[in-house]
């Protein structure tokens, strides 16, 4: 549900990849936003009214998305297409992040697009310290880049989280992913990404930028 920037990209790119898709707007000109090659459905309508999902073939769906701009909308919709059609794989674009964590909590995944974008310009603006990459909805976990002092080089990965309320979840070593495992040691030029708890960044962000024998 939901034709603008986002939904009609997700819709192609859906198509791309060999899915058959079915989007739903109420302003038939957005439909414009997915080129003459889109070979999906496209229903006009309000994304929450259940002629209008009948149509779009709600009741064959594997998946929903509720895209549009109104985060009113966006909930309702996905709410529906849970209860009402019995769709497991629904998720809803949430602009009120403290909206998005209720909503979690119901049971709805959403996708709160003013917190992401507020990690994303941080992590650009601050060099140092922490750069979140990815936070659940309700904004109490937080994957995060860590920035490391030098002196962790050569230690093993596992004094992180011996020195720290935080766990390990990957590195990244000369431009490639690896997990890590208690064998592994640091080496100058990882870059360290960790799960941590919103509350315990500042900490472990300071613990990481000194000497792990500093106290």
């Amino acid at each position: 549900m939901g034709c603008g920037r986002v939904g009609s990209t997700l819709a192609k790119e859906l198509e791309i990849a060999g899915h058959t898709v079915a989007i739903i707007d109420q302003d038939r000109e957005a439909f414009r936003r997915l080129g003459a090659d889109f070979k999906g459905q496209t229903v006009a309508g309000v994304g929450f009214d259940r002629d209008t999902l009948i149509d779009a073939g709600i009741e064959r769906a594997e998946a929903f998305a509720a895209v549009s701009n109104g985060d009113n909308s966006n909930i309702i919709a996905a709410r529906v297409a849970r209860e009402t059609y019995g769709i497991s794989n629904v998720v809803a674009r949430i602009y009120d992040p403290g909206r998005a964590e209720i909503y979690q909590r119901l049971g709805i995944p959403t996708v709160a697009t003013v917190l992401w974008t507020t990690d994303q310009i941080l992590r650009r603006l601050n060099p140092d310290g922490s750069r979140s990459e990815w936070r659940d909805a309700s904004g109490v976990v937080k994957l995060c880049e860590m920035h490391i002092d030098k002196a962790w080089f050569g230690r093993p990965i596992t004094l992180i989280e011996a020195n720290t309320p935080s766990r390990v979840a990957f590195i990244t070593r000369l431009g490639e992913g690896m997990i890590p495992n208690e064998h592994t040691v640091l080496q100058e030029g990882d870059l360290v990404h960790v799960m941590v708890a919103e509350k315990d960044v500042e900490i472990t962000e300071m613990a990481l930028s000194k000497s792990p024998e500093s106290k």
